[in-house]
């Protein structure tokens, strides 16, 4: 609900702007990630507990809430004579974002909980190079919702997305052909570019879509999209346990060329 809110309030920032902004959003996300595994890594240093962390961690998250609750945009619902059904199921154009979206954050959702698996028992990299493939990927996703924006400006949504399409499953076929640590680092580095303004485009779109509301948009997109992160680890935990993790990447891989084709036949409605 917190995220279906958050990106909802980036709509309207978006257009008070009059220009795209998600996915600087999406970048201050990635970020504030960094951020906490850094913080986490700090408390485990200092060898402060799990309450002290989480105690220090949870006053500066209201402090800054109460302080931001402030600026954000009011959005209270116009009164309609003829209110429409509480529940909608999404049209064919909600649909194929969705879909995009779904197996960009399966694609994230993989990177995040098998590459270091993939590095150390795969590739053969070192337990100290292994995490190293994760923060390239992280990296890499910060990178290119940094730059996400001024990209969408330049070249337009379905253009970004097929190109992003075919980035991610290039990178991830050089990791899965090229079975060397320092290869895997580089191929999760450039899916972690194709990824990065995947999902902040589709949120655009799904709260920019004419006759929704913004919060009804993204939640048909979310419920759709988050189940990649829901799903996918474990599906691809089973089939590296009936094959391999290098055999069950490949489904990824398929994912994110049917993500492509998506984007390519993907029409905007006026």
């Amino acid at each position: 609900m917190l995220d279906v809110a958050m990106n909802s309030q980036a709509v309207m920032v978006e257009k008070q702007l009059g220009k795209p902004i998600m996915t600087s959003f999406h970048a201050l996300f990635s970020i504030g990630m960094m951020l906490g595994a850094m913080g986490g890594s700090l408390f485990t240093k200092l060898g402060a507990g799990l309450f002290v962390h989480f105690t220090i961690v949870t006053v500066i998250s209201l402090i800054t809430v109460y302080i931001a609750r402030y600026y954000l945009i009011h959005d209270k619902p116009q009164l309609k004579i003829d209110d429409g059904p509480a529940f909608r199921l999404p049209n064919a154009a909600m649909v194929s974002i969705g879909v995009i979206a779904f197996c960009s954050m399966l694609g994230e959702g993989a990177m995040a909980d098998w590459s270091t698996n993939y590095m150390e028992n795969i590739a053969g990299a070192d337990p100290a190079l292994a995490p190293i493939g994760l923060s390239a990927f992280a990296l890499a996703m910060t990178i290119g919702r940094t730059l996400g924006d001024g990209a969408r400006i330049r070249f337009g949504d379905r253009p970004l997305m097929i190109a992003c399409g075919l980035t991610s499953a290039i990178g991830l076929s050089i990791a899965l052909i090229f079975i060397h640590p320092f290869a895997v680092i580089a191929g999760l580095f450039i899916v972690g570019i194709g990824l990065s303004a995947i999902v902040p485009i589709a949120y655009s779109i799904a709260g920019h879509t004419k006759d929704l509301p913004p919060g009804v948009g993204l939640a048909m997109v979310t419920t759709v999209g988050y189940s990649g992160f829901l799903f996918g680890p474990p599906i691809i935990g089973f089939l590296a346990d009936w094959q391999t993790l290098r055999l069950a990447m490949l489904l990824v891989l398929l994912l994110f060329l049917i993500m492509t084709g998506l984007s390519y036949f993907y029409k905007a409605k006026a």
